[in-house]
């Protein structure tokens, strides 16, 4: 066994690393993405000071730009023993590498300059990445919902059968989560501040210093930082950190969309349990250790259980804000260290997963089918009395024996299996007066959908599509790989 093997085996490593999250996931919140983008900050810092007037050698820029993205990991942590202070040590290990630039770099600055305004870009790059999730997830679920846009299938209201609705318009209950969410995720990420460039305590005291008591020119070192990391503004007062509100903010986008998946998880586990609709199963796959037949829907478990673990970071967020004594305090950093990328790899998991049911869903109409005949009879009691009515009968002593019959039916059914023959039992009852044929003819199934099949095509046509447009297809197969 090598080295690397035996410390994967011997060390523990989060599952969202192992076994969920994606590979871009994974990369955006490594520490080569997070500290690569502290040097780009201090580059982008460095060469705004330097068109304000700082005397900053080119050649010190030169050598930053050179050494972006070569660093020396072993030389910061050995640096960080020395100080206890990652950001001193990630200073002095660039100022290794780009030694004209060693006296300029975080010139002005405090910590949270590269590691505050590197959490914002992160996190604004993390909700990029569950957009193209959730668009993804939506137009597997839009061809789902065009497929079965007419199929009836009982509803249900407190878990009880209730009005017919159709496959196709339960999914779009689905996708408008979806699409509620993407528009709160488009909101956030467009309003999405930058912390910019505040100084210690947020007064921007060292900047002025710098800029002989210029404030414009400290105003307009903001500006151009802010500028140069493709952001369209920054915060206008910030302590020495920006707000945790915006930490909060972010996370309760995230949460939401784990939220959406695990409603929509949580119908496909009950529908599998009805044997309505069943969620991708490989040719391999064993469902249980023990059972041999069973077919368990454990992507959609899984779904639920991340999403549970998600939405329990979301509070967190707003109780580090709470905490966040005047201009700052540490006890807010560890924590995030936690909750802000394992939000994020979870939802992206999530989010894989729910791509991969919801782009092979299995379908069984014969079931379904089934079902409906079940319980139709009992959703069509006004219509049976108006038909009692229009045969000449009266409406209170048609509702009384339709009341009976239907009862007797449910009984027969629950306590000795028969199948529902509520029909059959009104047509044989002289009180009631209508023959069988039109009692059946009274329970087509599609006489009780009411609008469902327009409304799929009416909420496809004008809600999702335009969201689709102009995003390209992706293969599902290339979306990532799902371990079950």
């Amino acid at each position: 066994m090598t080295n690397n093997a035996e410390h994967r085996l011997t060390q523990y490593s989060s599952p969202l690393a192992e076994r969920y999250a994606s590979a871009e996931m994974l990369r955006l919140w490594s520490p080569a993405t997070r500290h690569g983008l502290w040097r780009q900050l201090w580059l982008a810092l460095a060469e705004s000071e330097q068109a304000l007037g700082v005397p900053i050698p080119d050649d010190a820029l030169a050598q930053m730009r050179r050494h972006l993205d070569d660093i020396d990991f072993e030389a910061v942590a050995t640096y960080e023993r020395r100080f206890r202070h990652d950001v001193m040590a990630h200073v002095h290990a660039f100022g290794d590498v780009a030694p004209a630039a060693k006296p300029f770099i975080h010139l002005g600055a405090t910590s949270a300059f590269v590691t505050d305004n590197a959490d914002l870009i992160l996190m604004r790059r993390g909700l990029d990445l569950l957009r193209g999730r959730l668009i993804t997830a939506l137009r597997a679920l839009a061809a789902f919902a065009r497929q079965w846009r007419d199929e009836p299938t009982l509803g249900y209201t407190h878990l009880q059968p209730a009005q017919l609705t159709t496959v196709g318009k339960r999914a779009t209950l689905w996708m408008q989560d979806l699409v509620l969410d993407l528009m709160d995720l488009d909101y956030r990420r467009a309003t999405l501040p930058f912390r910019g460039v505040k100084g210690t305590t947020g007064t921007q005291a060292t900047f002025l210093q710098l800029f002989d008591g210029d404030h414009e020119r400290v105003r307009e070192l903001d500006r151009r930082v802010t500028s140069a990391m493709d952001f369209t503004h920054s915060l206008s007062v910030t302590g020495q950190t920006y707000t945790r509100k915006l930490d909060a903010q972010v996370l309760g986008i995230v949460s939401g969309v784990a939220a959406s998946a695990a409603k929509f998880s949580s119908d496909i586990r009950m529908l599998q349990a009805f044997g309505e609709i069943e969620e991708p199963f490989e040719t391999e796959q064993i469902g249980s250790s023990a059972m041999a037949y069973k077919r368990n829907p454990m992507r959609s478990e899984r779904i639920a259980s991340l999403a549970r673990f998600v939405g329990s970071l979301e509070p967190n967020a707003n109780q580090t804000h709470g905490v966040q004594y005047f201009e700052r305090t540490l006890d807010d950093s560890a924590n995030r260290r936690l909750v802000i990328p394992e939000s994020f790899l979870a939802t992206d998991a999530i989010l894989i997963l729910m791509v991969n049911v919801a782009s092979g869903l299995e379908v069984h109409p014969a079931r379904i089918r089934q079902r409906v005949r079940d319980e139709l009879p009992f959703m069509a009691t006004e219509d049976l009395i108006v038909r009692a009515v229009r045969s000449g009968g009266d409406r209170q002593a048609a509702h009384e024996v339709i009341r009976r019959h239907s009862v007797a039916a449910a009984r027969a059914m629950k306590d000795d299996g028969k199948p529902n023959d509520m029909l059959e039992r009104l047509a044989a009852d002289p009180e009631y007066g209508v023959p069988i044929g039109d009692l059946r003819e009274a329970l087509d199934p599609r006489r009780f959908i009411g609008r469902a099949a327009e409304q799929v095509d009416e909420f496809l046509d004008e809600i999702v599509d335009p969201l689709l447009a102009g995003t390209p297809a992706v293969d599902v197969r290339d979306v990532a790989e799902v371990r079950v």
